[in-house]
């Protein structure tokens, strides 16, 4: 896979397809490929005559990582993201994010209006505006000798994950404490795009789809029928809601 420097940042990237160009950024403690090659996102985009361009987030995949938090937050994040479409000479693209990635791409839309087409908000809802919870425990699991040492249910969860993806654990658990900037009613309402929120019926970490769609001006609200916040990712309501919507010639 390609990487570029994103002031002195090594960022991993992939860029597959041809049309036009659609960001996609992942979610925490996932990567490229577990959050859109796997669930077959990258397949779906390139078939639909769209170019795919997916990011591994500092600290994620094959990305450059730090274990201070002062290197992460999402909107050092967003920055990362921008740059890698003036690296790949793209003026303005879709961009969908999942969860951590949604959060990400609310900053991008928010701080650089003018690159972004349409957004997708994948896995979170008003969560972006009142936070998803404490991150200690979530760190804290990250950084136990054992997975069976674990009790916090969410803990152990993101610890088996980061687990399966072959994750850097310290990274990851930096990236969870770094300084986790909320956005508030106020600047979500300054979102002029196009924007998707899309969440699952049973995710119980997301906050409520609907609510955060009622702030932004032009936001509709897609529902994943009894998925989870980690099945909803390549759930196909998912994938047909995604693509009615960057196809909407209205939007």
């Amino acid at each position: 896979m390609p990487e570029f420097e994103a002031d002195g940042v090594r960022i991993a990237y992939l860029d597959e397809g041809e049309g036009d160009p659609i960001l996609l950024i992942h979610g925490f403690a996932s990567n490229k490929q577990v959050n859109w090659i796997y669930p077959g996102w990258v397949d779906l985009l390139v078939k639909d005559g769209r170019r795919v361009i997916a990011i591994d987030n500092r600290g994620h995949g094959d990305s450059q990582k730090f274990h201070d938090p002062a290197d992460y937050g999402a909107p050092v994040m967003a920055e990362d993201a921008r740059r890698v479409l003036d690296h790949l000479g793209i003026e303005r693209a879709d961009v969908m994010g999942y969860s951590m990635g949604a959060r990400i791409s609310a900053f991008l839309t928010l701080n650089h209006p003018d690159r972004v087409r349409r957004a997708v908000f994948s896995g979170l809802g008003y969560g972006m505006i009142e936070g998803v919870g404490d991150p200690e425990p979530i760190a804290t699991a990250l950084e136990a000798e054992r997975l069976q040492d674990v009790s916090d249910r969410n803990g152990r969860a993101f610890r088996a994950f980061a687990e399966q993806t072959g994750s850097d654990r310290r990274a990851l658990a930096a990236c969870m404490r770094s300084s986790r900037q909320k956005i508030s009613e106020e600047d979500v309402a300054r979102i002029e795009r196009p924007v998707l929120v899309a969440v699952g019926t049973r995710d119980d970490i997301a906050g409520s789809p609907q609510k955060l769609a009622a702030l932004i001006p032009h936001a509709e609200v897609l529902e994943i029928p009894g998925r989870d916040h980690m099945l909803a990712v390549g759930d196909k309501v998912h994938k047909q809601g995604v693509l009615a919507f960057l196809n909407n010639v209205d939007a």
